[in-house]
């Protein structure tokens, strides 16, 4: 069988992040990818000019197209700006029954413009993280999906963790990549467990896409019968080596995208 995972995200014309990332990161991790766009950006790397959403009967149709002709073994979900993509993606969810969901809870992009609408934060937490197997939030994402301040330490990172699987997530991975610190440190934590990822800190500015990729990864490696910690750590590790590969690129003004294809190119 052919592994098969569905992104339901943004689309970057720019082509580091949302869609475009997420496909590229199925493809090299040997995962067919299919996509549902829940918006269009006018986006490079040095900004988003212009957001238009997709209708909600529009990604409802993508998403019945797709799961009532592909087995799909994994989703990812990255940008839903706005409460009625929240509303549609969660409904089409259960319509097709789908378990290895991985949220991403995109709300500001690289450059710092703004994704996710503020009202729509409270229907993200309500609707689609009780849906999801794992939720994968920034510090900054799982600072404003708590309500309290920037995790400073793993302690922190922990306790907002916890917090957020007492909201209904099965697993939440912390990420660690903004912190003040030379290591990038994840964190993994269910009902039951945590763990611990690190990987030494890559100084370059091309980090574009980072988050989205690494939720892709999981999916890709769900999707390919990988247990969830098994698929964090292989996430991990793609991760680390695109950062580290990015500056072989050279790919717009701004902070440019991670190298999907490093290990290829």
């Amino acid at each position: 069988m052919t592994p098969i995972a569905v992104t339901i995200a943004g689309s970057d014309s720019g082509g580091g992040a949302g869609i475009q990332a997420d496909l590229k990161t199925f493809a090299a991790l040997g995962v067919y990818g299919a996509s549902v766009i829940t918006a269009v950006t006018a986006q490079n790397t040095q900004g988003v000019a212009a957001i238009h959403d997709v209708p909600p009967h529009v990604i409802a149709a993508q998403i019945d197209a797709l799961f009532s002709d592909l087995a799909v073994n994994a989703v990812k979900i990255g940008m839903l700006s706005v409460p009625l993509a929240i509303g549609t993606v969660a409904a089409g969810l259960d319509r097709w029954r789908q378990a290895h969901v991985v949220l991403d809870p995109v709300m500001v992009a690289t450059s710092g413009d703004r994704l996710l609408a503020p009202d729509a934060l409270a229907l993200l937490k309500r609707d689609l993280m009780p849906r999801a197997l794992i939720v994968t939030p920034n510090l900054h994402e799982a600072a404003a999906l708590t309500g309290t301040p920037l995790a400073q330490n793993e302690g922190e990172m922990r306790a907002q963790a916890d917090a957020l699987i007492a909201l209904g997530a099965k697993a939440v991975l912390i990420k660690g990549g903004h912190a003040q610190s030379v290591q990038a440190v994840d964190l993994l934590v269910t009902p039951a467990a945590a763990a611990r990822f690190s990987a030494e800190k890559i100084d370059t500015p091309n980090t574009h896409g980072t988050g989205c990729t690494l939720s892709a990864a999981i999916a890709a490696g769900l999707a390919k019968g990988a247990p969830l910690a098994e698929a964090v750590a292989d996430a991990k590790a793609y991760v680390t080596a695109a950062i580290a590969a990015a500056d072989e690129l050279a790919v717009g003004r701004g902070p440019g995208p991670v190298h999907h294809f490093h290990a290829w190119w």
